[in-house]
């Protein structure tokens, strides 16, 4: 009976994984089909700037989600390092971007040390962050769009090499760490231990409260590359930036095969993930969707994600 309930686990996760590789196929040659100019190089380099963003917060939220938990404030983070990249791009010039990144670190820090620490949900410390960091970039725009002008960071980050832009290297870059950390160290191992059962972690001896802060941190910096990235792509920080973000890195994890409760995911699965976003949004502008539509189709395809890879046995754990 155990053998016979373990080949059909086995069965359930190699399905998980097929999904998103055959739905991106799918995307992609339906959209193909209806769209001719969707395979031109110029659209398909417009998508992959799309998803340099989003993929590198969901690299960080693939640990989060893994462990258990979830981050609502990445979008606002986002937009906190792309303010503090801005606000110092004219004295630092393409050096502003180290005042992005501790932007992020200390976010993730501040959620961090607010979920671990202080034992709040982290559903419930992110809302409260998300909200707080926003109402930050508001006071500091004023509403008002913040430039960057300084050409070497322009170069830097919005340039490119043979077509392809320079941030899609940086990415390369941020995907090969994260993988490396999830993958290869005590760290990721640990992260998926937490996410597995918190109990048996404590009991093993794991810090728990140091790793859970540790997950955050590293989110943090991941968002915060991921503003200094978005900053560079408009020249300008913005009070709108980031605004919805959270949903679509969400959904690039789940999609890529992480369920919500935890325990297990992985750093391909959520490439996968982000391009199934990133190519829907893209086909749907190329085809003159509505705005608004788009969002319900979105809303549908995370509702979808969630029901393929939830693991039901654990649903209790979710916080």
């Amino acid at each position: 009976m155990s053998n016979n309930r373990s080949k059909r686990d086995i069965r359930n996760i190699k399905l998980k994984k097929l999904v998103p590789v055959l739905s991106l196929f799918i995307l992609c040659i339906g959209f193909g089909i209806v769209q001719p100019r969707f395979f031109t190089f110029s659209n398909l380099m417009i998508v992959l700037q799309q998803t340099v963003v989003l993929l590198s917060a969901a690299f960080g939220m693939t640990f989060v989600i893994v462990g258990g938990s979830i981050d609502l404030s990445v979008g606002s983070i986002l937009a906190i390092s792309a303010l503090a990249t801005a606000l110092f791009s004219s004295s630092m010039g393409i050096f502003s971007f180290i005042m992005g990144l501790l932007a992020g670190i200390l976010c993730g820090a501040i959620n961090g040390i607010i979920f671990a620490k202080g034992k709040v949900p982290s559903f419930i410390a992110t809302m409260g962050t998300m909200t707080t960091l926003r109402g930050v970039v508001l006071l500091f725009t004023k509403g008002a769009p913040i430039s960057i002008n300084n050409d070497s960071f322009l170069d830097l980050f919005s340039g490119r090499i043979f077509g392809i832009p320079n941030s899609a290297f940086i990415l390369l870059i941020v995907g090969l760490f994260s993988y490396f950390l999830y993958s290869k160290t005590v760290f990721g191992r640990e992260v998926q231990a937490i996410g597995g059962g918190e109990k048996v972690a404590r009991l093993s001896g794991l810090n728990i409260e140091i790793i859970k802060t540790q997950m955050f941190i590293l989110l943090g910096a991941l968002c915060g590359i991921a503003g200094v990235l978005q900053a560079a792509r408009v020249m300008a920080a913005t009070a709108q930036l980031g605004i919805g973000f959270e949903l679509d890195v969400i959904a690039s994890v789940v999609l890529g095969g992480t369920p919500l409760t935890g325990g297990f995911g992985s750093i391909q699965g959520t490439i996968l993930g982000a391009f199934i976003i990133s190519v829907l949004s893209n086909g749907m502008n190329m085809l003159g969707v509505d705005a608004y539509f788009q969002q319900i189709i979105k809303g549908i395809v995370m509702i979808f994600a969630v029901f393929i890879t939830i693991d039901r046995k654990k649903i209790g754990l979710i916080k």
